[in-house]
């Protein structure tokens, strides 16, 4: 009996009939009915009421259509007075809910028919989400889906499982034996969709458990596996598919579950691998999943018999399965659309496995077995296999980089010859090898190789087929983007004729390409591109000027970027006029852009800002052409879908420039591509504002109030808030530079921007992009170059960095108890993700840090009181093991000394001990901050700290006495105690014992010739004795030390300017008193140095 009154229900059943109908105009009314009259007006009659035709209708087509919309409806959300927003379906009241969740609960016990109750298994999943995130039950749930788990319809078993798959949270911790013995029983169904559903709702389930709980279902893995045989046997490769997807699944959650049985499972897989009746999705699902242990447990996969060697044979033998009857490449050499149509081809997963093998395993592993086959194959008599060999070569080489590095010539004696083969796929392959190697062992091909590489390109530029010679064209980008100028140099005028050669080709794609290679050519060859500019340039224009037909857009587009590229290569005085015509060029082409897939849109953003970098100042009367479009692509919002069902997501999935984020039981489609344009604009005006300065000052307030500042918080895309956080200080310097320091203008500007970047602080959830807000908050505090932060904003600076500091410690403790509970096998195979993790948090101190640095700069003492807050933090981190927090802690109490004067030494007791024992560490960095900050207490600190530092010096000398001292790694922290020693003596003299002694060490410690922050101070101290006559410099031995310690300053640039001239002043006074020739002792130096010496001394 229906609950809803008979007109209501006849409505809804117009309504669903209408929504299904094939008018377009019926269908969009409907829509608009259904939100406005149901959903948003009585939402509770509307499930209702989808629930009873669910379960009355007798049109099987109406019971499903009624389910999916049922769901739809049940996951909007909506807001319930002030709260947030919530599920439609957990927002209803308690008995309209228990009502309409019962009927649901039903009628998927009593649907006969599988499709429909498919769907209705759905909308229990989503009501049972709704549930679980709420922190509320179900009760009535598991228990019917334990007993459909027994029904004796296999269809309404496997039910059960498509339930559990898409919540497993619903599986609370009591029932985890039932449900142990629920998926036991399951895994031997006479049914094999039984047996597939419920290893999928295993992999759910298991991927939703911590991995303390993992442990007690690995009993079930045997089961699992024996799943696969006999699907196997019967040639499935559908079924077995989804089985080995399900594996998949659990070998990335917990491959180390499979460690007793794993040589089973690899030989299990390779025999799907080689089974050719098995279809090739199938067999890549195989490969897949082997692939997947190489990615979560490489050394499980190192450590078995089997594994690697029989990988790469299978790899290898997928990579020769490829032109299937094309055999002399005709249909391959004719096609025009050259985006991969081979994609979802064995050879080319082949060669994705062959890649992540050789970077997860390494080429010590990878390396031999694999060159075990490459010579034979590059010698067979059937194409296929050298073909393959090459692709081999390309795919491995980044990950065995440091093994193949120092056998290049013998590597490049493999690839060579194929430049020459008869084939022409073998040809491009061999283009490709080298390509690739280009990148991978850059820069040692570019210095090494080149004539072997350029001398076996150039040649191929001349093939008959067009692909070939375009691959050639496009491995040379590869290349040149890491040649030095002087190594292209002698080959360009070969180089370039070829190419100018290709541009008069009849395929579209050749004419692009070389394109793209001049452009990078002249990228890397810089001035010297210069004589070849009147014979390119007029042919770009040319290519230019044609009609926009859109079969030629592309080939604009890449004219636009080489012609732009080339200006920036030559620069403004050899474009001289041809600048203006060129923008002007650039204005009409984008006057002529409508279409949104039109290419040349995008590329003209970036050519609009090379000829802003070429031009300068002299841009400025274009900018009104390419603000508009800039400012609108920088503005755009988020394009995000909410896909209702699984025909919308696989749309999603097969449409290029879309990201599927499943979250909270849905799944959200994002549009990557409209955030990636999104990025480059911003980009861009990052540029303008670097180069245009004070005259970008006009847009700097829109662009920060609608772009920049919004674009901090932009989480969908992390990139655009890095750019963001670029664009903010760039802004604000333009802003200051244009009405200056003082103005109304940056106050008013400042004081908008700064709140926003506080917030930020507290907000942003990732830590790389946290460091770059830290950034971006520092850099524009140095920007304004003033104290601007009032007492409020110092407090929220504070509570940010208590904030993040306290994450801190949370990360640091969980790797310290992963670390704790690990296997050898998990240290091992986690220490690159590790290590990453810990140089994001070594990044973000540093930022902070740096921050810290410019509040102290520019506030002084005003800061301590807020910065009080903290003292404990700061005493753990200075007291840890850990020498990144050591280092942390002094570097924060290096600022109290540097900038609050005399009121630091309030804190003496938290930085005594620290700055002594900093000095005797072992760790260089926390030596040089130890050194530094004693220095700038001498400098900075007054009479306080005088006793404290006299009895330092022993602490300073110490540190400089460490075994290679002057070494890479320990060169800063000696010279900062060398310059710190020097400020005390200077500033603390009378603190210091036997200050005649001390200087006389202290001398045997310079030269200073890194730091050059540190070396004025130590020569000036130098100077100053020279001045007062000390007899400790006064002998002619003692001036011939000095004069060396100085020229070696001078030759390492670390004096310059007035301090370089009082010093050499003085040398040339110590020279002159005690007679001493200069001329023996600068032997020692190079010609050119003995030159710069010789310029400072004239």
């Amino acid at each position: 009996m229906s609950l809803l009154p008979a007109e209501v229900s006849a409505q809804l059943v117009q309504l669903l009939q209408q929504l299904q109908s094939a008018d377009n105009s019926v269908r969009s009314q409907a829509e608009d009915v259904l939100q406005n009259q149901w959903t948003s007006q009585r939402p509770e009659w509307l499930l209702m009421g989808l629930a009873e035709q669910i379960a009355t209708s007798t049109n099987p087509s109406l019971r499903s259509f009624a389910a999916v919309i049922f769901r739809r409806i049940a996951s909007k959300t909506r807001k319930i007075g002030n709260s947030e927003n919530v599920d439609i379906f957990i927002s209803l009241d308690k008995e309209h809910g228990t009502i309409i969740r019962s009927k649901v609960l039903e009628t998927l016990v009593t649907e006969s028919d599988k499709t429909v109750r498919n769907k209705i298994s759905d909308a229990v999943a989503e009501l049972a989400r709704q549930y679980y995130d709420s922190n509320d039950s179900w009760p009535e749930l598991l228990q019917v889906l334990f007993t459909l788990s027994q029904a004796p319809d296999a269809g309404k078993r496997e039910t059960a499982f498509r339930v559990f798959t898409a919540t497993p949270g619903i599986i609370e911790k009591h029932h985890e034996d039932a449900v142990a013995q629920a998926f036991a029983q399951a895994f031997k169904d006479d049914a094999v969709a039984v047996r597939l559903a419920a290893m999928e709702a295993f992999a759910a389930f298991f991927r939703s458990l911590s991995k303390k709980n993992q442990s007690k279902y690995y009993v079930l893995l045997p089961e699992v596996l024996n799943i696969l045989p006999p699907i196997k046997d019967s040639q499935d490769s559908e079924d077995l598919s989804k089985a080995l997807v399900a594996l998949i699944d659990l070998a990335e959650g917990a491959p180390r579950m499979f460690k007793q049985i794993f040589n089973v499972l690899v030989q299990f897989c390779i025999s799907v691998i080689q089974d050719k009746e098995l279809t090739d999705l199938c067999r890549q699902n195989a490969l897949e999943l082997m692939a997947t242990f190489a990615d979560y447990a490489p050394s499980m996969c190192k450590k078995d018999p089997n594994y690697t060697n029989d990988m790469i044979t299978q790899c290898l033998s997928l990579m020769t399965d490829l032109g299937e009857d094309d055999d002399d490449a005709a249909e391959w050499l004719a096609a025009d659309d050259l985006d991969d149509p081979e994609s979802d081809q064995n050879h080319v997963a082949g060669e994705h496995c062959m890649d992540r093998l050789a970077n997860k395993l390494g080429g010590m592993v990878i390396l031999q077995p694999t060159f075990n086959w490459l010579p034979r194959m590059l010698s067979s008599p059937a194409w296929r296999d050298r073909h393959a060999a090459l692709m081999a070569i390309s795919a491995i080489s980044e990950g065995c980089r440091d093994q193949m590095i120092g056998e290049l010539k013998q590597v490049l004696e493999l690839v060579v010859p194929a430049l020459k083969d008869p084939h022409p796929r073998v040809r491009w392959a061999g283009c490709n090898a080298l390509g690739q190697m280009s990148t991978d062992f850059a820069p040692t091909m570019q210095k090494e190789y080149y004539d072997a590489v350029l001398s076996a390109i150039v040649p191929v530029l001349d093939s008959p087929e067009a692909r070939v010679k375009s691959h050639a064209a496009a491995a040379l980008v590869n290349f040149c983007e890491e040649a030095e100028k002087s190594v292209l140099e002698p080959y360009l005028d070969g180089l370039l004729t070829a190419l100018y050669q290709l541009l008069q080709n009849e395929k579209r794609y050749v004419q692009e390409q070389a394109l793209s290679t001049i452009a990078t050519i002249a990228d890397a060859a810089e001035q010297a591109f210069a004589r070849y500019y009147d014979t390119l340039m007029p042919i770009l224009v040319n290519v230019l000027r044609r009609e926009n037909d859109k079969e030629y857009r592309l080939l604009r587009a890449k004219a636009m970027e080489c012609a732009t590229l080339i200006a920036l290569a030559v620069g403004a005085e050899r474009l001289g006029p041809d600048g203006a015509m060129l923008v002007q060029l650039l204005a009409s082409i984008q006057d002529t852009v409508q279409d949104p897939d039109d290419p040349q849109a995008q590329y003209l953003m970036h050519c609009w800002g090379r000829m802003c970098r070429v031009m300068g100042k002299a841009f400025l009367p274009y900018l009104p052409n390419v603000m508009p479009p800039l400012l609108e692509l920088a503005s755009a919002k988020a394009d995000i879908q909410l896909l209702d069902d699984d025909e919308q997501i696989e749309k999603f999935q097969q449409e290029d420039g879309w990201e599927l984020v499943p979250l909270r039981g849905k799944t959200i489609g994002i549009k990557t591509s409209s955030m990636d344009d999104k990025h480059m604009a911003i980009e861009l005006l990052v540029v303008y504002s670097q180069v245009l300065e004070e005259d970008f000052a006009p847009h700097a307030d829109e662009i920060m109030e609608k772009i920049a500042l919004p674009g901090l918080a932009f989480f969908f895309h992390d990139p655009v808030r890095f750019v963001s956080a670029k664009l903010v200080p760039q802004l604000l310097s333009c802003v200051k530079k244009a009405y200056g320091p003082q103005s109304e203008q940056l106050a008013g500007l400042w004081n908008k921007t700064v709140e926003k970047l506080l917030e930020v602080l507290t907000a942003e959830p990732a830590v790389d992009t946290l460091a770059e807000m830290y950034q971006c908050f520092y850099e524009s505090v140095e920007v304004i170059g003033r104290p601007c932060l009032t007492d409020a904003h110092l407090a929220r600076f504070i509570e940010g960095v208590n904030s993040t500091l306290e994450d801190y410690k949370d990360r640091v403790s969980q790797r310290e108890e992963e670390q704790r509970g690990a296997a050898p096998e998990d240290v091992e195979d986690e220490q690159e993700e590790l290590l990453m993790a810990i140089e994001d948090d070594q990044t973000l101190l540093s930022d902070m840090n740096k921050a810290f640095h410019c509040v102290f700069k520019y506030h002084g003492p005003n800061f301590l009181r807020h910065w009080e807050h903290l003292l404990p933090t700061y005493q753990g981190f200075l007291k840890s093991n850990d020498p990144t927090q050591r280092q942390w802690g002094l570097c924060i109490m290096d600022d109290v000394l540097e900038y609050c004067g005399p009121q630091s030494s309030q804190y003496a007791n938290y930085i005594t001990q620290p700055l002594l024992q900093g000095c005797q560490d072992a760790s260089p960095a926390i030596r040089q901050a130890a050194a530094y900050g004693m220095g700038v207490a001498a400098r900075h600190g007054g009479d306080a700290w005088s006793a404290f530092l006299g009895g330092a010096v022993p602490f300073l000398f110490g540190a400089m006495q460490v075994p290679d001292a002057r070494n890479e790694d320990n060169v800063y922290a000696t010279e900062n105690a060398c310059a710190a020693i020097a400020k005390i003596l200077h500033f603390n003299s009378s603190a210091v014992a036997e200050p005649d002694q001390v200087i006389a060490q202290w001398i045997s410690t310079l030269p200073i010739t890194n730091d050059e922050e540190a070396a004025p101070y130590a020569y000036l101290y130098l100077a100053e004795l020279i001045s007062k006559q000390h007899p400790l410099v006064t002998s002619q031995e003692q001036a011939q030390r000095i004069f060396v310690f100085v020229a070696q300053a001078l030759e390492a640039e670390a004096l310059s300017g007035q301090t370089a001239a009082r010093i050499v002043g003085a040398t040339k006074i110590l020279l002159a008193g005690t007679n001493t020739d200069v001329s023996p002792l600068l032997q020692q130096f190079s010609p050119e140095a003995q030159n710069v010496i010789r310029a400072h001394f004239a």
